[in-house]
């Protein structure tokens, strides 16, 4: 087993880029637009359920603001929220 199994939990390890329009998109619009959440009922529950991580914390709040930068994780998918193009 090697000593970087395990570190960072998954971040930045095959994550999808998902680049923003503008400044922000909140954490429930963000798993509905990149198909992690097949509706916003089910993202709610998703993120009241603590199964989704911001930069490695768990959120459970679906208004969340999640900028470039961060990192948005749920099981094994991480999404990496990029700026957006000029």
């Amino acid at each position: 087993m090697s000593a970087a199994v395990g570190v960072g939990a998954g971040v930045g390890v095959d994550a999808v880029a998902f680049p923003l329009r503008g400044d922000h998109i909140t954490l429930d619009a963000l798993l509905k637009a990149t198909g992690l959440a097949s509706s916003g009922g089910n993202a709610k529950v998703i993120i009241a359920s603590g199964e989704v991580r911001v930069n490695g914390e768990a959120e459970l709040r679906r208004g969340r603001k999640v900028r470039a930068g961060d990192e948005v994780a749920m099981g094994a998918e991480t999404v990496r929220v990029e700026s957006p193009s000029p």
